[in-house]
């Protein structure tokens, strides 16, 4: 049966006050459309757990959709911080959780394993171990040591979002590869957008491109440009000067405020979104060509 819904639909349907909620992605693959659907209908007192929080969770913050942050590593990343974030924190609104990328893989392996802790080696950073509960020792049967450990994360939601997916939410991902497949994999639900919606045949074509299978995923949704400002490999470029001017732009709460009315809460979805960027950041933003070789899965 089809999983294919609008992503308006999927949100209504699946993310819900006081949700867990995991935006994946790592440097591009980002879901900002999700985010501003999410802003859009006022959902509130989420926990947002994410590795490199990025801006579209201080755009969540400053519409005032959180209740709590779970981090590893937390900024605009290349310009500074999340300032609407870093001043919810100072100002005793937001609650929050950091963890080094490492403890939130495994965090994550833990959801995706079924298991209630995962083992790890000790953080660098060992000041986070000292300041968060979380971090905890368990002894080693094997050898008698001491070793750390980090609870499971399990989210309520994951939202995803991939190059190309069938309508059954078997999905194909390729670049920079992040923690999409365990957040997927964690979560009770799974919200799957999409560049592009692709006939079955496409993701067999393919088999070790898939990294989501259909299995896991509640929702898919069909969302171009989902991902913008950050990139989608192969479909378009990241917006480095977005970044750059969304540190201009959070300084303050009223210029945050400004940016959502006009960017988020006047407009109905991510096609209308990218209509207003115009032509000259459509064309700036190309992602041009560079193919890979085709392989030969042999007659199957």
């Amino acid at each position: 049966m089809t999983k294919l819904i609008p992503l308006k639909e999927a949100i209504q349907t699946y993310v819900h006050d006081g949700d867990l909620l995991y935006a994946s992605g790592f440097t591009h693959l980002i879901p900002f459309a999700a985010g501003h659907e999410i802003i859009r209908q006022g959902i509130k007192n989420l926990v947002l757990a994410r590795a490199t929080p990025d801006i579209i969770y201080d755009q969540m913050v400053a519409a005032g959709c959180a209740r709590k942050v779970i981090f590893s590593y937390m900024g605009n990343p290349g310009v500074g911080s999340l300032r609407r974030v870093r001043e919810a924190i100072e100002a005793g609104q937001l609650e929050w959780e950091e963890y080094s990328h490492f403890s939130m893989i495994s965090r994550l392996q833990a959801g995706a394993s079924g298991l209630p802790f995962m083992p790890m080696k000790q953080t660098g950073a060992t000041d986070l171990a000292s300041n968060n509960p979380n971090y905890q020792t368990v002894c080693d049967p094997y050898t008698g040591e001491d070793v750390v450990v980090v609870p499971a994360l399990v989210p309520d939601v994951a939202i995803v979002h991939v190059q190309r997916a069938d309508a059954y939410g078997n999905a194909h991902v390729w670049g920079i590869l992040g923690e999409q497949q365990l957040a997927a994999f964690a979560a009770k639900t799974v919200i799957l957008t999409a560049e592009e919606i692709v006939d079955e045949a496409v993701i067999r074509s393919d088999p070790n491109r898939t990294l989501i299978p259909g299995m896991v995923v509640n929702a898919v949704c069909h969302v171009p440009f989902c991902a913008h400002p950050s990139y989608t490999q192969g479909y378009h470029d990241r917006d480095n000067a977005f970044y750059l001017a969304w540190d201009e732009i959070s300084k303050t709460a009223e210029g945050v405020q400004a940016y959502l009315d006009e960017w988020v809460y006047s407009l109905p979805d991510r096609g209308a979104y990218w209509e207003k960027l115009g032509s000259e950041v459509h064309q700036r933003l190309q992602s041009g060509e560079c193919w890979s070789e085709p392989v030969n899965y042999g007659d199957y």
